[in-house]
């Protein structure tokens, strides 16, 4: 809970580490250890787990709370640690995100409650109670109309960061670029926002984003982290570059859906013991794997897996 007092500090690349499993579908704790010091030796500026590309709809409340402490300790407060801790159940959000209060996280990232699809008001009621009960733990409303079937209005954003001083900031994780730059211009400049489409982590940074959550950490954190941190330094032809250079590894991340490619690259990369995906997701299929391959190696100079 390094971070938790400025919550600021949470800037640049946050890695949404996929969870491991074993091939017959258990939680793989030192799996996950094992990924995030990968991550932390790579650049990566923070750690995230439990959003989507972590599979949290396929796990008990136990196994992400057990998920998070892992990673938490891992972590170590080398760097801000953000755990996803929403759901479509309000109890069940607030035990998460209780748990992870108590684990020492230094934000909560919060998803909009998926399936239901909630009016704005009912939105704004949800992330209420949840600030509400937790008012000392910053807190980041998690934006993927793609998966919720709902997408939170610019100006709930705005009524929520302007009634709840721990409501901090947004991952918007649409394709819908106009729905950042309203975001901001309801809430101001003072909102922490990251990018959690991949092609849009560059473009918000012009417009003051904090930084971004990509998956593509999982397969290219040192990249991911180095494209930040050269727009940082001024160096825009550099970060630009890196991310026409980031393209192949993007499209290989959707092949199929995430995260059974990355996966696939970690487990042959010898990060993983196990491409295992809980379903309703199954891994590659041979017709996906040979696009997987090939992407792979179009974009080949920028894994840099440990040898």
């Amino acid at each position: 809970m390094k971070f938790r007092s400025d919550p600021r500090q949470i800037r640049g690349s946050l890695a949404p580490v996929v969870t491991p499993f074993t091939d017959d579908g258990a939680l793989d704790p030192e799996g996950l250890r094992t990924l995030i010091r990968w991550q932390l030796a790579s650049g990566s500026h923070g750690i995230s787990i439990g959003g989507s590309t972590g599979e949290p709809g396929a796990q008990s409340t136990e196994e992400r709370i057990e998920a998070m402490r892992v990673a938490a300790e891992t972590i170590a407060d080398q760097v801000p640690f953000l755990p996803g801790t929403g759901s479509a159940k309000l109890a069940e959000t607030l035990e998460l995100t209780s748990a992870a209060r108590d684990l020492g996280a230094d934000a909560a990232l919060i998803i909009t409650p998926y399936y239901a699809r909630p009016t704005q008001e009912a939105l704004y009621r949800w992330y209420a109670t949840v600030a509400t009960e937790f008012p000392d733990l910053p807190l980041i409303v998690y934006n993927v109309p793609s998966r919720t079937a709902v997408e939170i209005e610019p100006g709930t954003v705005a009524r929520l960061f302007r009634d709840f001083d721990n409501i901090v900031g947004i991952k918007e994780t649409t394709k819908d670029f106009e729905h950042f730059s309203r975001t901001y211009h309801a809430c101001g400049p003072e909102l922490l926002m990251w990018s959690g489409i991949e092609l849009l982590c560059l473009p918000l940074l012009a417009l003051g984003g904090a930084g971004f959550v990509s998956a593509l950490a999982n397969i290219a954190p040192a990249a991911v982290a180095r494209m930040y941190e050269l727009w940082e330094a001024g160096d825009q032809d550099g970060a630009r570059d890196l991310h026409y250079r980031l393209h192949p590894l993007v499209d290989l991340l959707f092949v199929e859906t995430n995260p059974a490619p990355a996966k696939w690259v970690l487990k042959d990369a010898g990060l993983l013991r196990s491409a295992h995906v809980r379903p309703p997701l199954i891994e590659p299929t041979d017709t996906g794997l040979a696009k997987i391959k090939a992407l792979r190696a179009a974009g080949a100079d920028l894994l840099e897996f440990p040898a």
